[in-house]
């Protein structure tokens, strides 16, 4: 039988804790081992957290999708909004990225939530979110079940300016690397479709904001929009991505793992999430001087 959310979240801690002690041991062996089990136990968490919302995909991630229609048919379908900041900056932004299923810049993020939930992410909120999940986990580790972080720079692996990513993600995925960009656009794409779909399959008819957000993704994706049609085909639309991301995935994924492993092996867990401090900061704490 599947853990629960529950379950799960006590196991997360469990290990957490476990790890601070063989961190503060110096145990490498013990320490491999709790970070391999919590990275599983966060993708569990994860699979559990996006299944809790039911087979018909109703719900996402405990965000509301869609109102209730409208009983007069002659007034035009409209959100209803909650209460402002009813639900947390860092929640809205957990959402989206999850939707997305890659790094995103504020802008993106923002307009997705927008498009597919009940309530207004304002982007500008953003600029201060990485800064203040970082002081958490300097604080605290592992105390939450994720943080909103960043990607990092396939060369430097310092935080990739704009984008921000999930912890539960694993480092190849948040690295940024020279065909990436294109990449995680297509997977952006894919995500967007197939939230689509699930509205669809639902009953829901998906709102007229996700649509457009849609048709920007398609209309740069050779073989993905119609021009005959007044809205793109989601199916097409994540046929056309995946044929193009086959194309140049293999040279992306060979970049990725390859940053991956240098930043597990250099990278303190607080900078394999936030980023490795730039050069003229670096320099400074070592004593160097810049020219």
């Amino acid at each position: 039988m599947a853990a629960t959310l529950e379950e799960l979240e006590q196991r997360l801690s469990h290990l957490r804790t476990e790890l601070r002690g063989a961190v503060r041991a110096r145990d490498k062996a013990e320490t491999t081992r709790i970070r391999r089990a919590l990275r599983e136990a966060e993708a569990a968490w994860e699979h559990a957290l996006e299944s809790e919302a039911g087979p018909d995909g109703e719900e996402l991630l405990a965000g509301s999708l869609t109102p209730p229609p409208s009983t007069n048919k002659s007034e035009p379908r409209r959100k209803e909004r909650p209460a402002h900041g009813s639900i947390p900056i860092r929640e809205q932004v957990h959402q989206a990225l999850t939707l997305l299923g890659a790094p995103a810049s504020p802008k993106l993020i923002s307009s997705t939530y927008e498009a597919f939930f009940t309530e207004p992410l304002v982007a500008t909120k953003l600029a201060s979110l990485r800064r203040d999940e970082e002081r958490s986990f300097t604080a605290q580790g592992y105390a939450r079940p994720y943080y909103i972080c960043a990607a990092l720079t396939h060369d430097r692996l310092v935080p990739a300016r704009g984008l921000l990513a999930l912890s539960t993600w694993p480092v190849e995925r948040r690295i940024i690397g020279p065909l990436s960009p294109r990449a995680d656009f297509l997977n952006h794409a894919v995500g967007t479709a197939q939230q689509i779909q699930r509205l669809t399959t639902a009953g829901h008819p998906a709102p007229d904001a996700a649509w457009r957000l849609l048709r920007r993704f398609a209309l740069t994706i050779p073989g993905a929009y119609d021009d005959s049609t007044s809205e793109p085909d989601p199916a097409r639309v994540i046929a056309a991505a995946h044929a193009e991301a086959a194309v140049h995935q293999q040279e992306d994924d060979q970049q990725r793992r390859a940053a991956a492993q240098r930043a597990r092996s250099q990278l303190t867990d607080l900078q394999q999430l936030f980023g490795a401090p730039p050069l003229r900061d670096a320099l400074r704490d070592a004593g160097g001087a810049m020219p």
